[in-house]
């Protein structure tokens, strides 16, 4: 396995899933929401170009995690994904034209830090390609049972806070999931070509799940802010998935003293998304709509005190 390479694709991956996150709750704002899991949500994404461009960098950021996965451990590719949310808002920054104030780049900085302090303390190493089949049905009965549960409680809150980040975690989860079967499906492709890659279960799985994550993630942008889907998307996303390379593919961090340094990092990462998703003016530079319709009061900026 080549691990630097891996980074840089998993870099990669994590702006193409940021732009493709903006552009998306961009669009899913602007489709009124019906029912109790936006019923008739997808039908009106697709008829906006702003939502199909998100969809184009979906397409890219999969592409570019495939080979993100082929080359290094799941524990190392998808915990860079917790810089997705200061993409995100550099990104919306731009596309909004405007510019990011300095608790956004303060916390931006304890998440990038943080980050990599916990993986050179870690220290991931590669575990094997395959997992006894005894493994996968123990890893999909707790993520999709999870998943599941998180979306049932999400169905019975209003719009908010608290129903995007039950949407969002539970999107999470399955995202997580779909990056081991993904693994799982490439190392095939590697060894075996195409004609294996389609052969084996994983390859039908993660597209499965993967059409699940991204319904649930649609859900959890269009119920609520981004700075409070964000974070549960990106610390779920990549706490599952360190969880997974450990269960199903023997990958190993270093533990002993180590493990100071990378609870230490884990906080700062911590620190960070928990500055951004209070934030009240990236909540405004990302959500300026809701900011706008809603009057500020006691509490400051719209949904701030929430």
């Amino acid at each position: 396995m080549h691990t630097p390479l891996a980074v840089l694709f998993a870099l990669l991956t994590t702006g193409s899933n940021a732009l493709a996150t903006v552009l998306q709750r961009k669009a899913a704002q602007r489709v009124p929401m019906r029912g109790r899991l936006g019923r008739g949500l997808m039908a009106g994404l697709v008829r906006q170009r702003v939502w199909l461009g998100g969809m184009a960098a979906v397409g890219a950021a999969a592409c570019l995690q495939a080979l993100a996965l082929a080359n290094g451990p799941l524990s190392v590719v998808q915990p860079v994904f917790v810089l997705e949310l200061p993409f995100a808002l550099l990104l919306a920054a731009a596309i909004l034209h405007r510019r990011l104030p300095p608790d956004v780049w303060k916390a931006a900085g304890f998440v990038t830090v943080g980050l990599g302090v916990a993986l050179f303390a870690a220290a991931p190493t590669p575990g094997g390609t395959e997992a006894p089949m005894t493994r996968w049905l123990v890893a999909l009965a707790c993520c999709l049972g999870a998943a599941a549960a998180l979306t049932a409680t999400a169905v019975r809150r209003r719009p908010g806070a608290a129903r995007a980040a039950c949407l969002a975690l539970a999107a999470a989860l399955c995202y997580a999931l779909t990056a081991a079967l993904l693994k799982s499906a490439a190392q095939t492709w590697q060894s075996d070509g195409i004609a294996g890659f389609f052969s084996v279960w994983q390859t039908y799985g993660f597209a499965v799940v993967g059409v699940v994550a991204l319904f649930l993630l649609e859900n959890a942008l269009q119920s609520g802010p981004l700075t409070f889907s964000q974070p549960a998307l990106t610390l779920g996303d990549a706490c599952t998935s360190v969880a997974l390379g450990v269960a199903l593919f023997g990958e190993r961090l270093r533990g002993g003293w180590w493990l100071v340094p990378e609870i230490g990092g884990g906080v700062l990462v911590l620190a960070g998304i928990v500055l951004l998703s209070r934030s009240a003016a990236a909540r405004t530079l990302i959500t300026p709509d809701e900011a706008a319709r809603v009057p500020s009061g006691p509490s400051g900026p719209a949904g701030a005190g929430r």
